[in-house]
């Protein structure tokens, strides 16, 4: 019990984010006002708002469903793994793919967290390339399994409202802010050097001895003797 709390604790800030798209989303609901104007339009001054307020707004409940677990699980791994690096990275990919959506995509209301969640992923996977000890790789791994799939979301589909310009930017971002921030070491990182999963400290053991083939068996025969007359001695 006192572990869960502590886990919950530590992903307070996801949990926090989402549910306030949940809230947001249940007032649209409840009022029956539409904020899809919070959205980016690009090259419009009416739609640079949107680069702080595109991501808090969805189109509807499966628009929202379909990002939350994904946002969920990202920012936590976030949070947890690169700690240092989290809200910084976050913002950075939100603002960043923000305004290139703003600059560069089709004149629409562009709205949703899906180009934070491409951004994360690129971030999470990238970051493993760039730092190369053994947490980035596995996290990495394991991202390049879940979140394979998506790569088709980077470029136009047969859905048109999809905005495949945010996963596209966010994807860029994300890369552009991992190898900025390759160089920020978390606490484990610290502690543990390059890579935090194996300590500094443990003997390498060898399973033939290391001079094998600069001797030949009789020679070592009668190098164990004489190593058996010295122990004999001392005993």
């Amino acid at each position: 019990m006192k572990d869960a709390v502590i886990f919950i604790q530590k992903i307070r800030f996801p949990i926090f984010v989402l549910a306030v798209l949940w809230i947001i989303k249940l007032f649209e609901e409840i009022s029956g006002v539409h904020l899809y104007f919070l959205g980016i339009y690009p090259r419009e001054w009416s739609g640079l708002p949107g680069i702080f307020t595109s991501v808090f707004i969805h189109s509807s409940w499966s628009h929202l469903a379909s990002n939350s677990i994904p946002l969920i699980v990202l920012m936590s791994i976030m949070v947890l793994f690169y700690g240092k690096a989290a809200k910084q990275g976050m913002i950075s990919i939100m603002l960043g793919e923000g305004i290139m959506v703003w600059l560069f995509a089709r004149p629409s209301y562009h709205i949703g967290a899906s180009g934070l969640v491409y951004g994360l992923i690129a971030f999470v996977f990238w970051t493993g390339v760039f730092r190369k000890n053994a947490k980035s790789i596995v996290l990495s791994l394991i991202i390049l399994t879940l979140y394979a799939g998506s790569v088709e979301g980077l470029f136009p589909g047969a859905e048109k409202n999809i905005s495949w310009e945010s996963h596209l930017f966010g994807a860029l971002v994300g890369l552009v802010v991992a190898f900025v921030l390759k160089n920020v070491v978390e606490e484990d990182e610290k502690q543990y050097g390059e890579s935090p999963w194996i300590h500094d400290d443990i003997t390498k053991r060898y399973f033939f001895p290391r001079d094998i083939f600069e001797k030949t068996r009789i020679e070592r025969y009668y190098d164990s003797l004489m190593n058996d007359e010295q122990n004999n001695e001392i005993n």
